[in-house]
C-alpha cells in the first residue's frame, strides 16, 4: 500500500538524484530517474533523456561544464501523477568574449512525474529561470558584452544564455521565467496533468 507521505519523500530523492547524478555523470543511475519516454526541457536543449545524456557527453568532451544545486520542494500529488516544484541554480563556466567568466541562473525545476510499473518515474522536467547573473572569474578582468544579443533573451535566463549561444548552442529563446505568458501556461498544463490529461 502506498501513502502519500511516502510518496512525496520517494519523488523528492528522484528530484535530488537527477541533480547529484546528472553532475557526476553516472549515467546508468540518471537514467533510473525517469520513465522510458521522459523529455527534458533546457535552454540548450530539448528531447528525451537519452538525447540529453547523448548532448552533455558531446559537450563534457568539448570542455562544457554545467552543475546544479538544489533548495527546497513542493509536491502536489493527485493519484498517480505528481507535479514537482524545486528551487535550484544552475551554474556553468565557460569564455565569454575571451574571458573566463561564471554564469549563475535561480530558478525552479517544474517536473512531472508519474506512477506506473510499480515505480514513480519523471516524464517531463521544464526548469523556470527567474533571475541570472555573470561574474568574470577575475574580478580585475575587463568584460564587454553585446547588448544586442543579450537583449534577443528573457531576463530570467539572459546571461546563460548569451554564454551557451558563444559557445555554439542554440538556445531557446521562449523558456518559463518569473512572471508571464510561458510560466502560465505551464502552470495550466502542470493542472492538467494532475487532473489525468495526457501531455
Amino acid at each position: 500500500m502506498r501513502d502519500e507521505i511516502s510518496d512525496r519523500r520517494i519523488i523528492r530523492e528522484l528530484v535530488e538524484n537527477w541533480a547529484v547524478w546528472r553532475d557526476a555523470r553516472l549515467w546508468d543511475r540518471f537514467r533510473t530517474v525517469w520513465h522510458s519516454d521522459g523529455r527534458m526541457m533546457a535552454t540548450w536543449f530539448q528531447g528525451s533523456f537519452e538525447e540529453f545524456i547523448a548532448m552533455n557527453e558531446a559537450g563534457w568532451a568539448k570542455g562544457v561544464r554545467i552543475l546544479h544545486f538544489l533548495g527546497g520542494s513542493s509536491i502536489d500529488a493527485n493519484g498517480d501523477r505528481a507535479i514537482a516544484q524545486t528551487k535550484m541554480t544552475i551554474s556553468q563556466r565557460a569564455p565569454v568574449e575571451g574571458v573566463i567568466c561564471d554564469v549563475v541562473c535561480t530558478g525552479r525545476f517544474y517536473d512531472f512525474f508519474e506512477h506506473r510499473e510499480g515505480r514513480w518515474g519523471l516524464v517531463l522536467r521544464q526548469p523556470i529561470y527567474e533571475k541570472d547573473r555573470l561574474d568574470p572569474v577575475d574580478p580585475a578582468a575587463k568584460l564587454e558584452l553585446d547588448k544586442e544579443l543579450l537583449a534577443r533573451f528573457p531576463e530570467g535566463y539572459r546571461h546563460l544564455a548569451y554564454l551557451q549561444t558563444r559557445i555554439g548552442y542554440q538556445v531557446k529563446p521562449d523558456m518559463p521565467g518569473i512572471e508571464g505568458t510561458e510560466l502560465e501556461k505551464l502552470y495550466a498544463r502542470g493542472a492538467e496533468w494532475l487532473g489525468g490529461k495526457p501531455l
